[in-house]
């Protein structure tokens, strides 16, 4: 019965998401967007516990930031979230306004060289700004793009998100067996695939991510790895008008191995999160101290 209510509460949960969806996707695009980022800085966040997250997050991490920074990046963060939501489900509009987006960085030549060459790239990216620009701007010029995503728990809203970002164009592989199958035999083909790196991965390596232990899969370093890939972070940084973005690419990260690697994307991320605080998700559960330490403790023999 437990499980039953549950699924009651997802799919309920689901149609709340879809009604404001649909609401505002009436709306001029240049109006949505910024509504949707409201609604989820000031009425989402609080309710449903985001804002108490992300002060928790930002107290392990950054304690040395005064209330008042927290207190506007409790807005901040979850309206940016809100406009990424809202620019995913607006595919039409989005890739007309940001296909044509200028690349900057210092990879930008090295990425231009490997489409040329047809060679595989290991595109990384995190939960920063909106990396869906990047995407929408790469296949604007016409590169071979897919990208590696996590299925939703809520099944219900799971399937109407997965056919949002396949009208964001490029291919799909969602993590697992398959998927994983599928994504090998796209960058043997030469292929560029985006790999998001910023989440809490229970087997993950014990990097640092803002001076504290974060598991972190290891999994993009080791796919360039093994296929000869170049291992290129790339991020969509929202500009400040809150609806245009710089697209920035940086050098590739030189093979070692899958660890220093990482940690030079951990380290790179955190250079840019540090700049534009706002627009990192400190709603993610992304260091779990808490269930660190009981890892940990379980280890330790008697």
């Amino acid at each position: 019965m437990a499980e039953k209510g549950k699924g009651w509460g997802k799919y309920i949960v689901n149609l709340l998401i879809r009604g404001v969806l649909r609401l505002a996707l009436l709306l001029p695009y240049s109006a949505r967007v910024p509504l949707v980022g409201g609604l989820m800085a000031h009425l989402v966040a609080p309710l449903v516990g985001y804002t108490k997250r992300i002060r928790a997050n930002l107290e392990y991490t950054c304690p040395e930031l005064d209330q008042s920074t927290v207190a506007r990046l409790c807005k901040q963060v979850p309206d940016n979230a809100g406009r990424s939501l809202i620019e995913l489900y607006s595919s039409r509009d989005f890739i007309k306004r940001h296909r044509d987006t200028p690349l900057s960085g210092d990879g930008v030549a090295a990425l231009a060289k490997a489409h040329q060459d047809e060679r595989a790239v290991v595109l990384v990216t995190g939960h920063f700004g909106n990396y869906d620009a990047a995407r929408v701007a790469l296949i604007g010029r016409g590169y071979n793009i897919g990208a590696v995503y996590m299925p939703m728990n809520n099944l219900f809203f799971n399937a109407h998100y997965e056919t949002a970002m396949q009208n964001m164009g490029g291919s799909l592989f969602a993590r697992g067996r398959s998927g994983l199958r599928d994504m090998v035999r796209f960058l043997r083909g030469g292929g560029m695939t985006f790999f998001v790196v910023d989440q809490y991965m229970a087997h993950g390596a014990p990097l640092q991510f803002f001076g504290k232990p974060a598991p972190t899969a290891l999994s993009a370093a080791e796919m360039a790895l093994k296929y000869d890939a170049l291992l290129v972070p790339i991020y969509g940084i929202r500009a400040e008008n809150g609806l245009d973005f710089n697209i920035q690419v940086d050098a590739p990260i030189p093979h070692s191995d899958a660890e220093t690697m990482t940690q030079a994307l951990n380290d790179g991320l955190e250079t840019l999160v540090r700049l534009h605080m706002g627009q990192w998700l400190w709603i993610h559960r992304r260091w779990k101290p808490e269930r660190q330490r009981t890892v940990a403790a379980a280890k330790i023999e008697p």
